[in-house]
């Protein structure tokens, strides 16, 4: 089965659960850009999503959201997405993911990416170097057809997890595959703001 563009929503995944190490263990996702929690950055683009759930600490937020840690415990990105999947209230055909600390993703990314999508299993955000983004869309049965045994997500990466699938690479318009990782990383995008 192949991604078909329709009204049907879709449900998005944040992952916001990382320990952030080369920040110093800062939380990444309170960490403000332009005035904003990188959080806040995250659930305003995927403002279209049906459900939203947020794989990290639970905060406050103006959009209500479904708080969940990953199993195992900071197990890596693939072992939150697979658990921000057993979440989720209801199955939507497809499903956005995307890191928090990428605060120039919109809800246009999202449209992108979808509309990108279809006649395969998703899409993926790729830099000029072809470095695959933690912003991606994927079909739903998919994801749950590639997905490992709990333990096996353990340390799994999601280019690992994703690499049976037929995803088409996306160019990202202006800033929206940069991310922060350091200090420097934060401080090169604020200056451009």
């Amino acid at each position: 089965m192949v991604i078909e563009l329709g009204l049907a929503g879709f449900a998005a995944i944040v992952l916001a659960g990382g320990q952030g190490s080369r920040l110093g263990g800062v939380d990444k996702a309170s960490i403000e850009v332009d005035g904003r929690p990188l959080l806040e950055h995250a659930l305003g683009a995927v403002i279209d999503a049906s459900e939203v759930v947020v794989v990290g600490h639970q905060v406050p937020t103006d959009r209500p959201v479904t708080f969940v840690r990953e199993e195992p415990r900071f197990g890596g990105p693939a072992a939150g997405l697979l658990t921000g999947r057993d979440v989720l209230l209801r199955t939507f055909p497809t499903i956005a993911v995307l890191a928090v600390d990428m605060p120039r993703l919109a809800p246009g990314t999202f449209r992108r990416l979808q509309e990108a999508a279809v006649g395969h299993e998703g899409a993926v955000l790729a830099d000029a170097d072809g470095r695959r983004q933690l912003a991606f869309v994927v079909e739903t049965a998919r994801l749950d057809a590639v997905r490992p045994d709990h333990e096996g997500q353990h340390g799994l990466s999601i280019r690992a997890l994703l690499e049976p699938l037929d995803l088409v690479e996306v160019a990202p318009l202006g800033d929206e595959a940069r991310d922060i990782d350091t200090w420097s990383d934060l401080r090169d995008i604020a200056g451009d703001s």
